[in-house]
């Protein structure tokens, strides 16, 4: 793993997207549904109130919902799709 790249905030987008912004200035999209099939506590995400609760934690270290719903920044920054400025 190279550089740690610290979360700056978060939006919730339609279908159980992130829209995720990074410290370097660069934003990514990141698809949650990707992770409902590999762990179980994720699921909670396809309650849309919950999904929509989203937010930055830990200094930028990861995006959270809860105690128990979290997703890092190193997961983000490599499983996300980068959004080009039109």
């Amino acid at each position: 793993m190279g550089l740690s790249i610290k979360v700056t905030d978060v939006k919730p987008d339609r279908d159980m997207n992130l829209i995720v912004s990074f410290e370097n200035g660069v934003t990514k999209k990141y698809d949650t549904k990707q992770l409902l099939n590999q762990f179980p506590v994720y699921k909670k995400l396809k309650d849309e109130a919950f999904f929509n609760l989203v937010r930055v934690d830990c200094g930028g270290c990861a995006v959270a919902w809860d105690e128990d719903v979290d997703i890092s920044e190193v997961e983000l920054w490599e499983g996300g799709t980068p959004l080009t400025n039109s």
